[in-house]
């Protein structure tokens, strides 16, 4: 048998297939989601839902850094936060409502000081 030998080719194309297969489906499951946001993003992101709720008179850029800092230390996800820089008051699913809730409840008192 030779490598040129016509019934080889097949499966040999064949075993070249599978990496390249394999390879583009790794880069487009890595490629749908966004990083994970810094505090500085999160921090502007914040401002803007707190201005458009009426509290940018209280919370100012420092509190909204404040809290930002705590929101990317905490289990949020990364499409949470990518939601807040984004200036959206929205989360991913209850869970993440429920943290954003009780890191803000626990920490506006000391960032708004």
């Amino acid at each position: 048998m030779k490598l040129n030998d016509r019934k080889l080719r097949p499966a040999s194309r064949l075993l070249l297939a599978l990496p390249i297969a394999a390879l583009a489906f790794s880069l487009a499951a890595c490629g749908g989601a966004a990083p994970r946001p810094s505090a500085d993003d999160v921090a502007a992101g914040i401002g803007k839902v707190f201005e458009e709720q009426g509290f940018g008179d209280t919370i100012d850029a420092d509190a909204s850094q404040c809290l930002a800092e705590y929101l990317v230390d905490s289990d949020l996800s990364d499409e949470t936060l990518n939601y807040l820089a984004n200036g959206e008051d929205k989360q991913a699913n209850q869970e993440d409502k429920d943290i954003t809730t009780k890191v803000i409840a626990d920490h506006l008192q000391e960032c708004a000081a």
